[in-house]
């Protein structure tokens, strides 16, 4: 039994830190991936390393994309099993709509689908391209956007769909974390001289310990901001009443809004054009720059399109600022005349923007960007210790043996088996044919294998010598350095942008940036790899020195 609140909470810390870290562990790499995931994007696929474009013209450019666009015959399958039949040839066009940002080369365009379900009205599918909005060339579809649809997708759900269980996961793991900082703080009384303690030539023990309690001091508020926010953004789902208690009133709701505003929420059924989008967005702009707020649009949504009671609804790209914002002005998509100016948000709705916005970071600051990434890595920095700590503070102990083992194979692979398939899949991206059919799921496929494969290794190397880390993670850190100067080298091989070139002469730091960023990480784990040799070298010296001691008191 615990017989102090201090012990209550170094039990709640440890235990729940232990269990739930491992997925924190990657939350807090790949969200740092995602900070510079566009850029990433333009070093996995080659043929759109051009400059950012602004939203091009609707009506020169999209207006002729969006008619000949279809569902992904995935969705169309499950619709299918949904209503136990067929569906109709020609769906029809919930709404079209077009994404880009302040670092998108390329352009998302989407279309949305209704399905003729009667036990679900709303039944939608959708159907999604990727465009060179210079031209409306069409990219191909499955090529992977490693940073966007990969790494990202991986921070917050772990690619676990099934009935989002991989984000319910995530939640859990940020609610648990909380109050990990929380009671973190109070098993540390002393934060402000633990800010200031590192003594890395301590035994294993000492050291990780320090540099977990340097590092969660450190970037405490960072930690609890974005562990925060992360909640807030997935309130809908965590909490959705409105789609499971309350549906029939959280329609007419929806439905109440729309008449309020004078968006049609019900489409007429009766055909008509489309009017200048492109006067529509002079118009928009020309509003915003009223409200003191000038800006290019960064979100296109046609709602209903062709039809009577369509509306164009376009979001200014928020670029200059942290909160999540549109400023949406809405219009009737026959006349062009504005239907509904959106007006400044409420208190609450105002600090829910800020959050939002703070934790995607869609604004344009690079400096903070970096920051982003720091503190994301000050967090793996802070549980790769925490793992460590662990496994050493209980090899002395032989009744929990079996435990370390277990514990330390988990941590070598959250840690370093994670860096090691995050360098597979880069390298894999550079090696398959370019033709390959379904390109994109084989690199996926590479990135598990090389992770599962990293799991094996740490087990196989297990180990649970008092003050001796195991040998896979010495072992993987090589790994992680050659993985990532063979990156940086296949890019040079395959694509002729090698460093010299996007430094000096083209100056293009989408691709120079991740080339530096594995080159440094190559060399980081180059010089762990050297630290940890030494400390087993040290560890098998003094057990040498030991045992020779014990034969003499025996003789």
């Amino acid at each position: 039994m615990l017989q102090t609140f201090r012990q209550s909470m170094a039990w709640l810390h440890t235990w729940f830190g232990l269990v739930l870290g491992f997925v924190l562990m990657a939350v807090f790499f790949f969200g740092s991936l995602s900070v510079f995931d566009r850029e990433i994007d333009r070093w996995a696929l080659p043929e759109t390393r051009f400059e950012p474009q602004p939203m091009p013209s609707y009506d020169n450019l999209l207006a002729d994309v969006f008619p000949n666009m279809e569902a992904e015959e995935e969705e169309l399958d499950a619709a299918r099993k949904r209503i136990g039949g067929e569906l109709p040839a020609q769906l029809q066009p919930v709404g079209w709509g077009a994404y880009t940002t302040h670092r998108d080369p390329v352009l998302d365009v989407f279309t949305e689908y209704s399905v003729p379900n009667p036990a679900d009205p709303f039944d939608h599918v959708h159907g999604h391209l990727t465009l060179d909005p210079r031209n409306g060339t069409v990219l191909p579809h499955d090529r992977l956007k490693i940073g966007s649809e990969f790494f990202y997708p991986l921070h917050y759900s772990l690619h676990i769909q099934w009935q989002q269980l991989g984000t319910w996961i995530v939640g859990v793991a940020a609610l648990i974390m909380l109050v990990a900082l929380v009671s973190g703080v109070i098993i540390h009384r002393r934060l402000f001289r633990e800010l200031f303690t590192f003594r890395p030539g301590k035994r294993t023990q000492r050291s990780s310990l320090d540099l977990h309690n340097l590092t969660g001091v450190v970037a405490l508020p960072f930690h609890f901001i974005f562990a925060l926010s992360g909640l807030t953004i997935f309130a809908f789902l965590y909490l959705p009443v409105g789609e499971t208690v309350l549906t029939t009133p959280a329609q007419a709701h929806l439905m109440e809004e729309a008449v309020s505003r004078g968006l049609p929420f019900e489409p007429a059924g009766e055909p008509a054009p489309i009017a200048s989008v492109d006067a529509m967005v002079m118009e928009a702009k020309k509003r915003w720059a009223e409200r003191g707020m000038p800006g290019e649009v960064g979100f296109l949504w046609v709602t209903h399109p062709g039809d009577r009671n369509s509306f164009v609804s376009l979001f200014r790209a928020g670029s200059d600022r942290v909160a999540f914002v549109g400023q949406g002005v809405h219009f009737d998509a026959v006349s062009g005349r504005v239907l509904y100016e959106e007006p400044p948000p409420s208190v609450v709705a105002g600090i829910n923007e800020f959050l939002t916005g703070l934790h995607l970071q869609h604004f344009e600051h690079w400096p903070l960007r970096w920051l982003y990434v720091l503190g994301g890595l000050l967090g793996c920095t802070c549980i790769a210790t925490g793992f460590i700590f662990f496994t050493e503070k209980r090899k002395r102990n032989l009744k929990d043996a079996a435990l370390v083992r277990r514990v330390d194979a988990l941590a070598v692979t959250a840690v370093t088996g994670m860096v090691v398939a995050a360098g597979t899949i880069l390298v894999a991206n550079r090696l398959l044919p370019v033709a390959l059919p379904h390109r994109g799921t084989w690199e996926e496929v590479v990135f598990w294998l090389a992770w599962l494969l990293a799991f094996a290794h740490a087990i196989w190397r297990g180990r649970a010598v008092p003050g001796s880390l195991s040998p896979a993670w010495r072992e993987q850190c090589w790994a992680i350095a050659l993985l990532a100067v063979t990156a940086v080298v296949l890019n040079w091989i395959t694509t002729g942008d090698h460093l010299l070139k996007t430094l000096i002469t083209e100056r293009y730091w989408p691709v120079a940036g991740l080339d530096l960023a594995l080159l440094a990480s190559a060399a980081i784990a180059i010089r762990v790899a050297f630290l940890l040799r030494g400390r087993e070298r040290a560890t098998a010296f003094v057990d040498s020195q030991g045992s020779r001691a014990l034969e003499v008191v025996r003789g």
